[in-house]
């Protein structure tokens, strides 16, 4: 049998070989990396997903629980809204299998409505309400915000929200949004969320960081429904500002801490030592109440290294109570 020749590279050559495989093994360790790192991001990205769809869920169910909490508190008392058992203003804490649920609920009625500054015609056009704007810049000067600062902010929000395109004498309509660098138009309709008002002419982050605490954004243009069987002594203002010549703050919060343990049944009769017998007082007709319509859920839920935080404004009104409003995200930060 004859042999066939064999091949010798030449000397110089195998170097060349040697260094392309292992440029190829090299490229090949890189690839995989690659892959490896990918596939370890896509893992975690599931991961995070899954987490976060189960801590909506699990809002939902606190929202429902929520709900039930607050009817319970209402059918207590169909003619009085009291806190008896210290539902409101405080954080309970809800153990879960994957994390835990910590939720507050709050009387939402007890804070100055935004939407108050303007009143609703039959026609559905929005006006000035005079009320609403003395009581914005009465509670803006109880948190001490300078009378120049407050008087223009309070009438470039209520010119944001009403129909017309007039200014008011320290306001601003669209022409002045218009004419800034990154152009844009007030919303002339009632604000959803509390957040609408940092893109109002004249509001600082110092002036919002002040308000925000004490401002909300109640669905309807009515003045701010205050109950006075659910207020807190640190909310006095909220009361004081409804007419501060005959409301001065320190004895608003005698008044509070004063109050009945099952509350007070007649709104008026509350006001009758700051009005001289006059069951109504100072206040305008049918602000202060002594039930409850709206009610805040803040909670925060926390699944594996996810957490969500989340705000539903509970409309206690309808039969049972429902969610109207929902927001996502750190209520400080919007």
């Amino acid at each position: 049998m004859t042999r066939l020749p064999q091949f010798h590279p030449p000397e110089r050559e195998r170097g060349a070989a040697l260094l392309s495989v292992l440029l190829l093994v090299a490229v090949m360790a890189v690839i995989a990396a690659v892959m490896l790192e990918r596939l370890n991001l896509a893992t975690h990205l599931a991961g995070n997903g899954q987490a976060m769809a189960q801590a909506r869920l699990y809002a939902t169910s606190a929202e429902s629980l929520a709900m039930a909490r607050i009817k319970g508190l209402l059918e207590a008392d169909q003619q009085r809204t009291v806190d008896r058992t210290g539902l409101l203003g405080r954080e309970f804490p809800l153990p879960l299998v994957r994390g835990v649920v910590r939720a507050r609920i709050d009387d939402a009625d007890n804070c100055f409505n935004v939407n108050s500054l303007v009143e609703q015609a039959a026609d559905g056009r929005l006006a000035l309400r005079p009320a609403g704007l003395s009581q914005l810049r009465a509670l803006m000067k109880g948190l001490a915000v300078p009378e120049n600062e407050a008087v223009p902010v309070s009438d470039a929000i209520a010119d944001w929200i009403d129909s017309d395109d007039v200014a008011q004498p320290n306001g601003a309509e669209d022409d002045w949004y218009r004419a800034q660098p990154v152009p844009y138009r007030t919303a002339g309709r009632l604000i959803g969320d509390v957040s609408e008002l940092r893109a109002v002419k004249g509001m600082t982050a110092t002036t919002y960081a002040r308000l925000r605490p004490w401002l909300c954004a109640l669905p309807a243009a009515q003045l701010s429904p205050i109950n006075i069987n659910t207020l807190r002594i640190d909310q006095a203002r909220l009361l004081a500002m409804l007419a501060p010549q005959q409301l001065p703050i320190d004895r608003v919060r005698g008044l509070i801490a004063a109050r009945p343990p099952d509350g007070w049944a007649d709104a008026g009769a509350v006001l009758q030592p700051f009005s001289g017998g006059n069951t109504l007082g100072p206040v305008p007709l049918g602000q202060l109440q002594v039930r409850s319509r709206w009610f805040l859920l803040t909670q925060s839920v926390q699944v594996d290294s996810v957490e969500v935080e989340e705000q539903a404004l509970i409309d206690s009104s309808l039969s049972p109570p429902r969610v109207a409003f929902r927001s996502w995200g750190d209520r400080d930060s919007r």
